[in-house]
């Protein structure tokens, strides 16, 4: 919508928003996104009620506030607030009022602060992914190899709670249990460093316990695009890193429509369902061996395995793994057994 005001008719609005640098920027930038995606998901919704502004609306915003850098919901309310062109750009409902210089009472139209922090947790994820997944699909006509190998990452958010301040005195800052008022849908995990570099030139093993999330990513990089994001999951900090790697492969797939030739981690992936996804397709898993802290064991060329002796191990019998395949644990034969013992 167009407004017009006392100060300024239709046609001088429309001059200024076609000449504003800002609004121009952003229009080009939002221009590269399916915003069908968002129309049919409001179309599924129910009209009753007040009207509400159009969620694509909030989702502009917010990726706005990503461009320019803004920390905080309020930093994002104060900058719309000074730039009134661009609350019209991004299409919310105007509170029309002709003695309004732009023709629109500003902070009548504007959602509070408040409520941008509510939308922000409240936004339905299966939209961001469907958006997502349309821009992705976009780019793979540019970017004909796009996908063809992925790099999977875990990267942690701390949560905006008080848990997380060294400064303030607060209960059930190292409990696994206690949930933060000020976000309780984070928990507490352990970020783990390995790159302190001592004197000595070691590397000492340092643990960061934070209240927040992990965002799980993976990505493909382009000679020409650079690094271009695929899928998403975000969980609370509690979970394992290797927890995210389901959720990612499939959203990755349904983006593509197709599956990943190659994948590349770090050692919190080493799993054997990863190394098989890429070899179902003729690629390979480049993954560091993730020992979990146990020795490192010798291996033949063929493979087999040797216990921390030096001695060749065997497959035993089969068994029902929990994670729904068949398994053989390993062991030496009877004879070494009961002299090795």
């Amino acid at each position: 919508m167009i407004p017009s005001s006392d100060l300024f008719d239709q046609s001088v609005l429309t001059a200024l928003l076609d000449h504003d640098p800002l609004v121009q920027q952003y229009r080009a930038f939002f221009a590269l996104f399916d915003w069908s995606v968002v129309e049919q998901w409001q179309a599924r919704r129910s009209a009753r009620g007040r009207p509400a502004h159009p969620e694509s609306a909030y989702l502009k915003a917010f990726l706005l506030r990503q461009c320019e850098g803004l920390l905080t919901t309020s930093q994002l309310h104060r900058f719309l607030l000074n730039h009134p062109l661009l609350i019209i750009e991004l299409g919310f409902h105007l509170v029309l009022d002709p003695r309004a210089p732009f023709g629109f009472a500003i902070h009548d139209t504007l959602p509070c602060r408040f409520w941008f922090t509510q939308k922000l947790r409240l936004f339905d994820p299966a939209l961001l992914q469907g958006l997502l997944q349309a821009t992705v699909a976009a780019l793979k006509e540019q970017v004909p190899a796009l996908g063809e190998t992925v790099a999977c990452d875990v990267k942690h958010i701390f949560a905006w709670v008080r848990e997380n301040n060294p400064n303030v005195y607060v209960k059930g800052r190292f409990d696994v249990t206690h949930i933060p008022t000020g976000d309780p849908d984070c928990r507490l995990g352990v970020k783990k460093s390995t790159n302190q570099v001592q004197p000595d030139g070691s590397t000492k093993v340092k643990k960061v316990s934070l209240f927040g999330y992990g965002t799980g990513v993976a990505t493909h990089t382009d000679p020409v695009y650079g690094d271009i994001v695929l899928a998403d999951f975000t969980q609370p900090f509690n979970t394992g890193d290797v927890t995210y790697f389901r959720p990612l492969y499939r959203s990755t797939v349904l983006a593509l429509d197709a599956s990943p030739i190659n994948i590349t981690a770090d050692a919190a992936f080493d799993a054997w369902y990863i190394y098989q996804c890429a070899a179902l397709h003729g690629g390979i898993a480049a993954i560091p061996l993730n020992q979990h802290a146990h020795p490192v064991f010798q291996r033949d060329a063929d493979g087999s395995p040797r216990c921390p002796k030096g001695l060749l191990m065997h497959p035993t019998f089969q068994f029902q793994h929990t994670h729904g395949y068949r398994a053989k644990p390993l062991s030496l034969p009877p004879a070494l057994s009961s002299t090795h013992s």
